[in-house]
């Protein structure tokens, strides 16, 4: 449910207050919410795309008064094609009115609002209304944002994000981005976005390392699975597995971070071999008992490495556990010697007829298309209250485009076997990765849940950037008791 004062800012009105602009307002036909990042492109071209509220602030020469005739294209959002196979519609902007455009959702998840950077209701605010976005302390001067890292400490939600863009020089931040917010209420609505407070350089305002490393400052340093654990004295402390590397595949260091609380930065207290290429924590961790122990499950996105739930643990690699599947017989167990079995290895595996598909746990059916399996990408899971179940929910390689598909499973434990999955949103010739569903955001007792990932057209092989949305976080919200998801095993 949307609070009174969000609901009357993203639902459609009348008419724009502010009169100069024509209003384009993109809507769900189901529920009369405006849709962000829905593109209208006009005949002759002009391309104008909905803010995080679904409008569009629109004053265009020649054009005002006049039949126009947009093309619709909604990343899981779509009109009707008429006879010559056309998905649009025609509208007469005039100034002072509303031209509404309903779309009808072909997905599950339904789009909320983008995250991060700067004009997330641009269109809204040109058009006179305020704006919905929460009161933030400190925004950070940011205009892109990477991948998300999230953990409660220190009474406060931490949230630290990969590569950051700048809107005074194409270098950004490559050091890793931080902010905090309060912990969110059951009462808070988190569809306009989160209030966050970035830390942030005092002298220039924009989002200052959470990294710094200066005496190493070649190469970018991104943090993952951020966690919370004990140290010997018993303390919490917040700690992080760091990589520094030259890009995407040449690793020059990686280890275990520790959060300095007087500096608000983290530290590296430990360095990993770079041979080391499993016993390091990875992707986004659930606290785990089994047997009296209390671990960390951690992998990406299905767990499948664990270590013990203290900080000497994860500094120490031989406590590191990988969980493994031999595929002759399709027998799963923890092990020290072995690298652990991912949702890749299991589709080659399936693939070559190696394993037989009832010993999967990470490479799910298609439910709508059950011969068809699913090789996930990057993911988490979590523990949802109204299922009673383990949901997971993750990116797919390979779809509409490379790693533009969310899927959505359940199962019993957090290792699985996640046997059927949904997709439950799209991202058509666009990249959508590193997904990750925040159980601080669960609503209506875990009815409804909330995920986040990158929206950007890097790996899609589709050079258009979107303007705004690129290189930037999207959330989404999945109503549990949508039949096709309501349904899975």
């Amino acid at each position: 449910m949307l609070s009174p004062v969000v609901a009357a800012l993203l639902l459609a009105p009348a008419a724009p207050p502010n009169a100069p602009w024509a209003e384009l307002r993109v809507t769900d036909a189901a529920t009369g919410r405006g849709v962000p990042l829905v593109e209208l492109t006009t005949v002759h071209g002009d391309r104008f795309v909905t803010d995080s509220a679904g409008r569009i602030a629109f004053q265009e020469p020649g054009l005002m008064g006049r039949d126009v005739y947009l093309s619709v294209r909604g990343h899981g959002y779509e009109v009707k094609k008429d006879g010559f196979g056309f998905a649009g519609a025609k509208v007469t902007p005039q100034p002072g009115k509303v031209s509404e455009i309903k779309v009808a959702r072909t997905v599950p998840a339904e789009r909320l609002c983008r995250l991060t950077g700067e004009g997330r209701f641009r269109d809204t605010e040109l058009l006179g209304y305020p704006s919905p976005l929460p009161v933030s302390p400190n925004l950070g001067r940011v205009v892109g944002q990477d991948s998300v890292q999230s953990v409660i400490y220190r009474g406060k939600a931490f949230w630290f994000w990969g590569d950051t863009n700048r809107l005074d020089y194409p270098l950004g931040l490559y050091r890793t981005a931080g902010a905090t917010t309060p912990i969110p209420t059951p009462a808070f609505d988190p569809s306009a976005g989160l209030p966050y407070d970035y830390f942030v350089n005092p002298k220039t305002g924009f989002a200052r390392a959470m990294i710094p490393l200066p005496e190493r400052p070649d190469g970018v340093v991104w943090v993952f699975c951020t966690c919370v654990v004990p140290d010997a004295d018993g303390k919490e402390r917040l700690a992080t597995h760091y990589t520094r590397r030259k890009g995407l595949t040449d690793e020059l260091e990686h280890g275990i971070a520790v959060y300095d609380d007087a500096k608000d930065v983290f530290v590296p207290v430990k360095q990993l071999p770079l041979a080391e290429k499993w016993r390091r924590p990875n992707g986004h961790p659930i606290p785990w008992d089994d047997g009296g122990t209390r671990y960390l499950l951690f992998g990406s996105p299905n767990p499948n490495v664990r270590v013990p739930a203290t900080l000497e643990a994860i500094l120490d690699a031989t406590r590191y556990e990988a969980f493994t599947c031999e595929p002759a017989d399709g027998t799963w167990r923890w092990q020290k010697e072995l690298p652990p079995t991912d949702s890749k290895t299991e589709h080659a595996w399936l693939k070559a007829g190696k394993l037989k598909a009832e010993h999967a746990r990470f490479c799910p059916a298609d439910a709508a298309k059950p011969a068809q399996r699913v090789q996930l990408h990057s993911g988490s899971v979590r523990w949802n209250e109204y299922r009673k179940r383990w949901v997971m929910l993750a990116g797919q390689v390979g779809g509409t485009s490379h790693l533009g598909e969310v899927w959505y499973a359940e199962a019993d434990h957090p290792t699985g076997p996640f046997q059927k999955a949904m997709k439950v949103a799209t991202h058509d010739r666009q990249t959508f990765y590193n997904v990750v569903h925040h159980a601080i955001l669960d609503r209506d007792g875990g009815r409804t849940i909330h995920f986040e990932g990158t929206f950007t057209h890097d790996f899609s092989g589709n050079p258009d950037r979107v303007p705004r949305y690129d290189y930037n976080q999207v959330l989404y919200r999945l109503d549990l008791r949508h039949p096709a998801v309501a349904s899975l095993p």
